[in-house]
This record gives C-alpha cells, sequence and structure tokens, in this order.
C-alpha cells in the first residue's frame, strides 16, 4: 500500500498558499492592536517632546520617550494572555521574525545614540527602521496601507535631511501616523468585516 500523498497541482499549491496569507492576514489583523498601541505611544512621546522643546524649553524633553515603557509592559501583558496559536504559518514565522529584527535594531540605534550623546540624529533611523517591518509586513499579507506607509517614512527620512530637530520630532509623528496607526485602523476594520462574514 502506498502511503505517499500525491503531488499537489499547481492550482492547488496556489490556493494552499492563499489560503495561508488569508489566515496570516487575520491573526495580523487581530493584533493591531499592536500597531495603534506602538503607533500612538510614538506619536504622543514624538508631540509631546515637540512641545517640551519648543514651548516649555525643557532639557529634559528626552524625558517624553518614557512613554515607550507602557508600551514594552502592555505588550508583555497581552501576549502572556494571549492564546497559543494552534497552527503556526510560514508566514506566521517570517512576520514574527522581522519584527524581531526590527526591535532589536531599534533597541541598538537608542544604545548608540544613548552613549554618543547626539540623540538629534536619531529620528529617521527609528523611521527607517520600522518602514522595512512595515514594507516587509505588507509585502507579505498583500496588504497595501502598510506599503504605502513604509514609502510615507521613506519620503519623511529623505525631508528630514533637510529639517531641523524640532520638525523632525513632527516628522516622526507624521511617519508613524502613515505606517502605523492609518493601517492599524484598517487592519482592524478588516478583522471585524472578517468576523461578521463568519
Amino acid at each position: 500500500m502506498d502511503n505517499q500523498a500525491e503531488p499537489l497541482t499547481p492550482e492547488e499549491s496556489l490556493l494552499v498558499i492563499r489560503s495561508m496569507i488569508e489566515k496570516t492576514k487575520t491573526s495580523v489583523a487581530d493584533n493591531s492592536f499592536y500597531f495603534l498601541l506602538w503607533g500612538w505611544l510614538v506619536f504622543i512621546a514624538a508631540l509631546l517632546q515637540y512641545i517640551l522643546v519648543v514651548y516649555v524649553r525643557t532639557p529634559l524633553n528626552g524625558m517624553a520617550w518614557n512613554l515607550m515603557f507602557i508600551g514594552f509592559i502592555v505588550s508583555i501583558i497581552r501576549g502572556a494572555r494571549a492564546r497559543p496559536k494552534r497552527v503556526r504559518t510560514y508566514v506566521d514565522e517570517g512576520l514574527r521574525h522581522i519584527w524581531e529584527c526590527v526591535v532589536i535594531l531599534q533597541i541598538v540605534i537608542v544604545l548608540i545614540y544613548f552613549k554618543r550623546g547626539d540623540w538629534e540624529h536619531c529620528y529617521v533611523f527609528f523611521i527607517l527602521s520600522y518602514s522595512i517591518g512595515c514594507f516587509l509586513t505588507g509585502r507579505l499579507l498583500r496588504f497595501a496601507p502598510l506599503v504605502w506607509g513604509a514609502f510615507a517614512c521613506w519620503a519623511i527620512a529623505v525631508l528630514m535631511t533637510y529639517t531641523d530637530t524640532p520638525t523632525n520630532m513632527l516628522l516622526t509623528a507624521a511617519a508613524v501616523l502613515a505606517s502605523y496607526i492609518v493601517p492599524g485602523y484598517l487592519l482592524r476594520a478588516q478583522y471585524k468585516h472578517q468576523l461578521q462574514k463568519k
């Protein structure tokens, strides 16, 4: 008796791949919470730092970024409470590794600029690092808003080379609005729509 499965036809292979992408897209849409959490935290921190630099004029303006600790704590708690998925696709694994890389890169950027002391030059590198995660996630999921958000980040990064530090704080807020917040809400809307169809 032959236990070997028959090979899939090209059409069946495409259906399997499409199904994996749709399942992953639903999973990511369900996790739009993280895009929105981090998007809003960065948006608020960038605007708060701008206010502290331009209007309050305090040398302690960098304290605005302590808001990121809220993101770490909330992410850890939410991750610990989340039920483990029964099936993880290659796309799921790929996305997890992409965002792990982005987080590590962000931490390295913080360590480098904390040591160098010229923190005012770090904004563009933060934007470039998370734009990679948005672009690759958008491409893997075939979700255009994340891809367009990455393009917006790249345009803003170029613009930052011509602007002063306070303006770069505002541009950082604009970049995260385009790459995290708007796509995050669109992912959430897509997820709710998919739930209603079931």
